[in-house]
């Protein structure tokens, strides 16, 4: 019979990737993310409140979240929110000094830079509101 000890030596506990979110964030899942969310914003909007809610919706579905979004009195504007994914890291890695902690978006670390939701809008005559959504 073996021990609990004798197993552990063996092989590691667990079997997956420290961070389950290591390597999604590539061109090719960035690319299908910003088609659905063309899908959800593909007509013109009576609300565009509930296109932005929808699409807050569908991105925390994946871990991705963003800050309050700004209210688009204007006719035609565009504004830039930053991106975390799985609300941010807080805490120590390997490479952290004993008096510091790290803390950032989480998304720094696998893409250079991070990522931001980038969203344009325009309102048409009939007061309707054109949105265009895209992760870059």
């Amino acid at each position: 019979m073996r021990t609990f000890r004798n197993f552990i030596s063996e092989q590691p506990s667990f079997s997956h990737a420290e961070n389950p979110s290591n390597g999604y964030l590539n061109d090719q899942v960035l690319k299908k993310i910003n088609a659905l969310m063309g899908s959800i914003i593909s007509e013109d909007q009576q609300d565009s409140e509930a296109a932005i809610r929808q699409i807050r919706t569908s991105l925390s579905k994946i871990g991705l979240t963003f800050g309050q979004v700004p209210t688009m009195m204007e006719s035609k504007g565009d504004f830039s929110l930053p991106l975390t994914l799985f609300g941010g890291r807080f805490g120590k890695d390997i490479n952290t000094p004993h008096n510091e902690f790290l803390e950032d978006d989480g998304i720094s670390n696998q893409v250079e830079g991070g990522l931001s939701l980038n969203i344009s809008y325009e309102m048409t005559e009939t007061n309707q509101c054109k949105l265009r959504a895209n992760i870059g």
